[in-house]
């Protein structure tokens, strides 16, 4: 998938989890088990893997510094963020998107 714009991630309905990381990252890889799982039990969470870098657009436009950062999006706005997260923040985030989707 093509990493999208932002404007179309502001037209995203539901919940949404944009991962900004890089394929190098030992923070990235570190996650990746933890994050899988929740996505798993998540089916209704669309989940989009942007490889970041300087000078990426999206990144940017979410201010982006390190990588591993998840944004977890509720209609294209802003829910949640956590950078470089613990397995116990990425439950959280979850929690708190599947929450908000409930209401």
């Amino acid at each position: 998938m093509t990493e999208p714009t932002r404007e179309e991630v502001d037209r995203m309905s539901g919940p949404v989890l944009l991962e900004f990381g890089a394929s190098w990252c030992p923070h990235c890889h570190a996650i990746q088990p933890v994050l899988e799982a929740m996505l798993a039990r998540s089916s209704e969470v669309e989940h989009i893997r942007v490889e970041d870098g300087g000078g990426k657009p999206l990144g940017r436009s979410f201010g982006v510094k390190l990588r591993t950062t998840l944004v977890f999006l509720r209609d294209g706005r802003v829910a949640g963020r956590i950078v470089r997260p613990s397995s116990e923040e990425i439950a959280e985030g979850f929690a708190e998107l599947k929450a908000a989707s409930a209401v």
